[in-house]
């Protein structure tokens, strides 16, 4: 033993090979290790529980030796009562987990589709951008309100606008993070590292929205179909006039945003029999892979892109994914030419069921298929065939062509024709 002084620990001469420990004669368990290559760290030694445990404090330089002393008095009083400052280290580096941490080992498990980690990470770089590299322990209630009603007020972009629903996504997307965090991470004791869910405070707010009822009545289908026409003729690059067919075929089809805006040519068919036109979904929202019919209004379209790039994509894009993202202009514009608050991707998707319901008096459950929703009713469940679809080509054919005829007529009018609407007769 030795008194361990600066004065010693400057002197003491560093062993021929391993280490060496110089045990304090003043606090059982402290004392100094020195490497053969000259490292000095001051150690604790004790016992919890009956078995031995030595600890590193840290290097001589970095603490002082006064420092070292007080450090090791601490940790030896833990271990005379049962704590293992081991697991006492590891829990404040647990506390200290950041968001972005967090994120990562979330997305690491591999449980979620391609696009939804895509999501869930732009959340994290843009909603939470301040925040990511935040312990995920001091994200408090108060800062989830203030940043939800934010962005709600104002949105992420560069020009405000109000973005509620944006917000309601943002804040779902922490609120399963965090709540992840609470079943994953745990103190020595067993308890959750987070206790109650900051979120929690937003959960009247974040109940799902009414839903949505958008779509393009079928009274003015005609006009934004010559009206996307008209975009596309004044396209300024080659993604504006992309995006423009884009919107056509989800149009025509009723795709999702993601499924359609990731179509690769391998999945497409086209053929001198109409009927034999379809494109395939491998792996939809919904899990069952599906192959639909194509009307041949979608086939031009596709028709029209064919040759256009090289891209494997059938709506490519100069962006990093290769693909088309999303053509907010087109929406933003009709919008305003017609005064509705807000146009997106899905309301789409909604204006092919409704004209297949409303314009051309399709049967639903064969919509619901089309559109490949999951299948509510027992004989869809279990006696329909849900993945092969292409033989309801008659179905796609009917939207597309009243799209056609609509616009023909919008068209007439336009140049001051004098048209008169018949009923329609079975």
């Amino acid at each position: 033993m030795a008194k361990l002084t600066k004065t010693f620990i400057d002197r003491v001469q560093p062993p021929a090979k391993g280490y060496e420990i110089h045990w304090d004669d003043r606090v059982s368990g402290y004392g100094l290790r020195i490497t053969a290559s000259g490292v000095r760290a001051f150690v604790a030694q004790g016992r919890v529980n009956g078995k031995a445990v030595i600890v590193t404090i840290g290097r001589f330089g970095l603490y002082t030796e006064d420092q070292a002393r007080k450090r090791a008095q601490s940790i030896l009083q833990q271990m005379r009562e049962g704590i293992d400052p081991r697991d006492a280290k590891k829990v404040d580096a647990t506390k200290q987990i950041t968001l972005r941490e967090l994120a990562d080992a979330y997305l690491a498990r591999g449980l979620l589709k391609e696009s939804t980690r895509r999501d869930m990470d732009r959340h994290i770089e843009t909603a939470f951008k301040k925040w990511k590299d935040r312990a995920i322990t001091s994200i408090t209630p108060a800062e989830c309100r203030a940043l939800f009603e934010k962005i709600a007020a104002e949105g992420l972009r560069k020009k405000p606008a109000p973005a509620p629903s944006a917000a309601r996504l943002y804040m779902v997307t922490l609120r399963t993070l965090l709540n992840f965090a609470i079943e994953e991470y745990r103190l020595q004791d067993g308890t959750p590292i987070i206790l109650h869910n900051p979120v929690s405070i937003l959960k009247r707010d974040l109940k799902p929205s009414p839903p949505r009822t958008e779509h393009i009545d079928k009274r003015q289908i005609g006009e934004f179909w010559n009206w996307l026409d008209d975009v596309r003729a004044e396209a300024i690059n080659d993604d504006a006039a992309t995006g423009v067919d884009f919107i056509k075929f989800v149009t025509l089809c009723g795709g999702r945003k993601d499924e359609s805006r990731t179509l690769t040519w391998d999945r497409v068919n086209i053929d001198d029999d109409p009927t034999n036109c379809w494109w395939h979904i491998p792996d939809p929202k919904n899990k069952n892979p599906v192959w639909l019919p194509l009307s041949t209004q979608a086939v031009e379209v596709l028709k029209l892109r064919r040759g256009l790039s090289d891209s494997k994509f059938v709506f490519p894009s100069r962006g990093k994914l290769g693909h088309i993202m999303d053509p907010r202009a087109p929406f933003e514009r009709w919008a305003k030419r017609t005064g509705m608050k807000r146009f997106s991707m899905h309301d789409l998707r909604r204006t092919a069921i409704t004209l297949g319901i409303n314009a051309c008096g399709l049967d639903t459950a064969k919509l619901e298929l089309l559109t490949n929703h999951v299948p509510q009713s027992v004989t869809q469940k279990h006696y329909l065939q849900t993945s092969d679809l292409r033989d309801y080509h008659r179905e796609v054919q009917a939207i597309g062509d009243y799209i056609e005829g609509a616009a023909r007529i919008a068209a007439a009018k336009a140049s001051g024709a004098n048209v008169v609407s018949l009923e329609s007769r079975a």
